[in-house]
């Protein structure tokens, strides 16, 4: 699908991946974000873009929002909290996002529908893991979500002729994150720059990158996979460590902390611990990650430091 002139519509548009990708799409297009603010924050979107506040999980939004004339839409919109209260909610509010937004997919013919995924749907699989790989087994509500919502995708495209693409995502990193590993260390770092809390063992060892990377493979992707239904991990060929992180986030702010782990070989129920995404489909379509992943942890570290210094007043 040519990206150009286009009528788009982003879910989860103020969020970190989505504000990246409704800023590098508008350029070229007519961009509408759509988010509730639950986790985005509006002054992410950019100006080049239209908002709306609201609520997929709303028919009347959807409706509302999604018409004829809107060619593509690209759904992030997302309960992604690991914390989240009500594990039930969760799995049951993100798949009503996804079920509201492709029935009205449906009625109004629309060309390509985008979805974020996870590559919690894979639940502890052998590494690198490729797009085939099955059975899926999830292990955390999260990755039930988001594997659920991956059927409905396969439904309506495969069934009902909506055209779609399904990004399972490794870490995702970059600047105004919150609730990840790195401005979670750099936020401890910056309390008390002499002793660093790690969940886990600090072995875990999974993929990280940059959602500049990440915003960049989704257009990609988009524009050269031209199958009815498409499924593409997006990540780097490296992984890093938990431990690496820190000592990465402690260099970055010239601290070094004493570590204490809070035990076991996993930071939180269903947390995965190792994890590595074959790429090589996403590399024969011509899309290379420009940083791997220490780098990427690195440079969103560098951009989150301003941040999280003015928001804790740090010196």
């Amino acid at each position: 699908m040519d990206l150009q002139d286009r009528r788009i519509l982003v879910t989860g548009g103020a969020g970190l991946v989505g504000s990246a990708l409704a800023e590098r799409l508008a350029a070229d297009n007519d961009v509408h974000v759509v988010d509730d603010l639950s986790y985005g924050d509006r002054s992410r979107v950019p100006d080049a873009a239209t908002f709306h506040a609201g609520d997929v999980t709303d028919p009347d939004v959807v409706e509302r929002l999604l018409t004829p004339a809107v060619d593509v839409v690209f759904h992030l919109a997302a309960i992604s909290d690991v914390d989240y209260p009500d594990d039930r909610e969760l799995v049951e509010r993100n798949t009503a996002m996804t079920y509201t937004l492709l029935e009205r997919a449906d009625e109004v013919d629309l060309d390509g529908f985008a979805f974020t995924s996870s590559s919690t749907v894979y639940g502890e699989a052998p590494r690198p893991t490729p797009e085939e790989y099955g059975p899926l087994e999830p292990i955390s509500e999260y990755g039930v979500a988001k594997l659920a919502d991956e059927g409905l995708v396969s439904t309506y495209a495969n069934a009902y002729g909506v055209q779609s693409w399904v990004f399972r995502f490794a870490n995702i990193v970059g600047p105004g994150q919150r609730g990840n590993v790195v401005p979670d260390f750099v936020e401890k770092l910056l309390e008390d720059p002499s002793a660093l809390t790690v969940l886990g063992d600090g072995r875990q060892e999974k993929s990280y990158m940059h959602v500049s990377d990440c915003v960049a493979a989704i257009e990609h992707v988009v524009e050269h996979a031209d199958d009815q239904y498409n499924v593409y991990n997006l990540g780097t060929h490296t992984t890093v460590s938990v431990d690496r992180i820190a000592s990465v986030v402690a260099e970055e702010i010239g601290v070094d902390p004493e570590r204490t782990y809070t035990g076991g070989d996993r930071g939180w129920v269903g947390d995965v611990p190792k994890m590595r995404l074959a790429i090589e489909k996403l590399t024969d379509l011509g899309f290379e990650p420009d940083l791997e992943s220490e780098a990427a942890v690195r440079r969103a570290a560098r951009e989150l430091l301003p941040e999280l210094r003015a928001e804790t007043g740090a010196v």
